[in-house]
């Protein structure tokens, strides 16, 4: 069926001009992109992103999940897709909707019946159609053991040799700390500079044998780097069994089998505390709104008095989506909660640990997501090949807006250092720290 609209006195046709004169409310007149839709027809400035419209099933995605939800499925479907750099048009159109002013724009009843009408004459109304193979089905209650389980493993269990290809080779999985400007230097030397940062904060650089807790130990990255380079005792945790069988790997690769002990646990269910330090590297966000105080007051009851506790967590504006948004809850990490990094002080604060330090690194996490872009790019068809082009998509549209949301401040992370007092409120920190 061929139609025809009008936007800004121009007129178009085809589906691409239907396209365009339904979503004109929305952003605020002409469309911030070049579209191409599945008819051959055109809309938008030529001179724009370019984005295409491979099948009217995209529209029924949006028709079901209006906003961000149906534009991800549609994405990683391979429904709407991006001729260029994915980064480069998103950067483009968020820049254009803080133009307008277009983000407290409502999708009202009236506004959904026009969206019916106007799909209606491209022949695309239907049931909803199935959610894509990649997006997370979590059941249960809220942060029981078991769906915790479940959401780490959606995100974690994906495979080893996946994560190798896009990490670096310290396989940590969190902001780096980049000490240097020079072009010789390198992700896997920014990893390395802040797990030493971390270990340094803590205090394993006392003196060799110290026990450490390493919560939410990830891939092994602080747990190896203590054991090697600090002579610590460590004791990691993970949910993820993929996680700990190539920790275990790498233990009995490096001779650090008297050093580290890398276990199955919730941080729950830790039974030989107390450790001379503990540190949680962006695991806290994994926990929960309800949970935090069980989380923090494990981390407490887990250090000796003196004993200092880190926790590496990234945080979001007051009233932003504390989840990350249906893309992010939905594909990447179901369950997940963040909030301003002053509440999380507080919530610390509650469980009877005094912090100390809160030192952002929003900057960091910028550089850090960057590097991963470029290094996932590289090797796409490598990523395609190992996953398949759907999981493949979905990690570009995860890497691409992690790292605007950190760029534009819409998300933060720190290092949150807090210690356990005595009883009579001694912290036993030294009064001038070089950290």
């Amino acid at each position: 069926m061929t139609t025809t609209s009008t936007v800004r006195g121009r007129t178009t046709s085809g589906a691409a001009g239907t396209v365009a004169d339904l979503l004109a409310p929305y952003v605020g007149g002409e469309l911030p992109v070049h579209l191409t839709a599945w008819d051959g027809s055109t809309a938008g400035p030529t001179d724009a992103p370019k984005v295409i419209l491979r099948s009217p099933q995209a529209l029924r995605r949006l028709l079901w999940s209006p906003g961000e939800l149906g534009a991800a499925q549609a994405y990683v479907t391979g429904e709407i897709d991006v001729d260029g750099d994915l980064n480069e048009a998103l950067t483009h159109v968020w820049r254009v909707i803080g133009e307008r002013n277009l983000s407290r724009i409502a999708i009202t009843p009236t506004r959904v019946a026009q969206l019916v009408r106007a799909v209606s004459k491209l022949g695309v109304l239907g049931r909803p159609l199935p959610a894509p193979a990649s997006q997370a089905v979590v059941k249960g209650k809220l942060h029981t053991l078991a769906r915790d389980r479940a959401a780490i493993s959606h995100h974690y269990d994906l495979s080893n040799d996946f994560y190798s290809m896009v990490l670096d080779p310290n396989m940590a999985y969190s902001s780096a700390y980049f000490t240097s400007d020079a072009p010789d230097y390198t992700l896997e030397q920014a990893q390395r500079d802040k797990l030493d940062m971390v270990c340094r904060k803590i205090g394993l650089d006392a003196r060799p044998g110290m026990r450490f807790l390493d919560v939410g130990c990830g891939w092994g990255s602080l747990s190896l780097f203590a054991a090697a380079e600090y002579g610590a005792q460590v004791t990691g945790v993970t949910i993820s069994k993929e996680q700990k069988a190539f920790i275990d790997a790498r233990i009995a690769e490096r001779g650090l089998g008297d050093r580290v002990e890398i276990r199955i646990q919730d941080y729950r269910e830790i039974p030989d505390g107390p450790f001379d330090a503990v540190a949680s590297i962006e695991m806290g966000e994994h926990v929960g709104q309800e949970n935090y105080p069980t989380y923090t007051k494990a981390l407490h009851d887990n250090v000796v008095e003196g004993g200092r506790v880190l926790i590496q967590q990234m945080s979001r504006k007051k009233g932003d989506n504390p989840g990350g948004g249906p893309f992010i809850e939905q594909f990447i990490a179901p369950d997940m909660f963040m909030r301003p990094v002053g509440e999380t002080v507080a919530m610390i604060e509650e469980s009877g640990l005094e912090v100390r330090d809160v030192h952002a690194m929003r900057e960091h996490y910028v550089r850090t997501v960057d590097v991963w872009y470029d290094t996932f790019e590289k090797r796409w068809d490598d990523v395609v090949a190992m996953v398949g082009e759907e999981t493949a998509r979905v990690w570009r549209l995860y890497l691409v807006g992690g790292g605007m949301a950190f760029r534009d401040g819409r998300m933060g992370v720190d290092q949150i250092l807090s210690v356990r007092p005595d009883a009579r409120g001694r912290s036993s920190m030294p009064p001038v720290r070089e950290f």
